[in-house]
């Protein structure tokens, strides 16, 4: 099966990591993130970022991609996700239309929150945050 295409962003700043809270389905704590529109998932993660942050992206490594057949949103059922490391500059503004609210967490304020699933799942991944599971 093919998966529409999302990309998202890991933004950290002095050992604390740039989550929003999402309005939108799925609820709870993110990165900056978005689908892949008729573009590059380079070209979408300068437009996401830009549009979810108000930052400017200095510079971004790939991290890795995964399908993610279970990450479901309002418009999809699973996700080929692009997860990227980004460098920003800048003071975060959110997007009010996607966001309740911004801040800067760190692992032991992020196990405290009511993350996405996905973004759980990714932080597990990276060893951002401990896999207890």
């Amino acid at each position: 099966m093919i998966f529409p295409r999302a990309v998202g962003a890991i933004i950290k700043r002095n050992g604390k990591y740039l989550l929003l809270d999402r309005k939108n389905i799925e609820y709870g704590f993110a990165s900056v993130a978005g689908h892949v529109d008729d573009e590059t998932p380079e070209e979408a993660l300068r437009r996401e970022v830009i549009e979810e942050s108000q930052l400017k992206l200095l510079s971004f490594k790939k991290l890795f991609e995964e399908d993610v057949p279970w990450n479901t949103c309002y418009k999809h059922k699973g996700h080929h996700w692009i997860v990227f490391e980004c460098k920003t500059e800048g003071t975060q503004i959110p997007e009010e239309d996607e966001a309740k609210s911004m801040g800067w967490y760190s692992p032991a304020e992020m196990k405290t929150l009511k993350l996405e699933r996905v973004w759980e799942y990714f932080f597990k991944k990276l060893m951002i945050l401990p896999n207890n599971d």
